[in-house]
C-alpha cells in the first residue's frame, strides 16, 4: 500500500540482456566442466566396481554366517564376471550341483574399461608381486564359512583403461576384508 500513496512503482523479471548474460555464463561454466567430468569419469568408475567387490565380500560373509553353511564368491576372469554363491552338499562351488548363485557381476557394466588387472602395480601391501591375472585365490574364489572366516587369503584386483590405478579388494583367513587403492606408487 505504501507504493501506491507514494507513487513508487516495482518492476518485476528480468532484461534480455541479461538473461543472455546468465546463459553465457552458464555456458562458459559447462565449457569448462566438461572436459574435467571426463577425465573423473573412469577413476569414479572403477572406484565404483572396487566397492561393490567390497559389499558383495561382506554380503557373502554375513550370508554364511547367518544361514551357518557356505558362501562364495567366484571369479570368472574370462568373462569379466563374478558371482555371490551360496554352498550346496557339494561345497565345490562349481556350476554343477545344489549351489545357488544369488548375484552376478559383469565388470564391463561398469564401463570406462573396468576389468581384472592390475594396472601398473608391481607388488602387494605386502611387498610381494601382484599377479597379472588380476585374481590371487586359487581356486579363483574366495569361501566364507558359518564363522565368517575364509578358505583362502588373497586378493581381487580391479583396473581400468588408463591402468594407471587399480583396487585390490581382498580377505584374511580371519575373515577380515579390505580395499586398498594403488596411488602409482604404493597402497593407500
Amino acid at each position: 500500500m505504501r507504493n501506491v500513496l507514494f507513487g513508487e512503482k516495482r518492476e518485476c523479471g528480468m532484461s534480455l540482456i541479461e538473461l543472455l548474460m546468465v546463459i553465457v555464463i552458464l555456458g562458459i561454466m559447462a565449457g569448462v566442466a566438461i572436459p574435467a567430468f571426463s577425465v573423473w569419469m573412469p577413476s569414479y568408475r572403477l572406484k565404483s566396481a572396487a566397492r561393490d567387490i567390497y559389499s558383495d565380500f561382506q554380503l557373502a560373509k554375513l550370508k554364511a554366517i547367518r544361514s551357518n553353511g557356505d558362501y562364495a564368491v567366484v571369479f570368472n576372469r574370462g568373462a569379466g564376471t563374478y558371482q555371490v554363491v551360496s554352498g550346496g552338499p557339494d561345497r565345490d562351488f562349481s556350476t554343477s550341483g545344489d549351489n545357488v548363485t544369488e548375484k552376478t557381476v559383469t565388470l564391463s557394466n561398469y564401463k570406462s574399461g573396468v576389468s581384472y588387472g592390475t594396472g601398473n602395480a608391481v607388488n602387494d601391501w605386502t611387498g610381494s608381486p601382484v599377479p597379472g591375472t588380476g585374481v590371487s585365490y586359487n581356486p579363483e574364489r574366495v569361501v566364507f564359512n558359518s564363522h565368517g572366516m575364509t578358505n583362502d587369503t588373497g586378493y581381487v584386483y580391479v583396473d581400468n583403461e588408463n591402468n594407471d590405478k587399480c583396487y585390490a579388494v581382498g580377505t584374511l583367513l580371519t575373515g577380515v576384508i579390505f580395499m586398498q587403492r594403488w596411488s602409482g606408487s604404493s597402497w593407500d
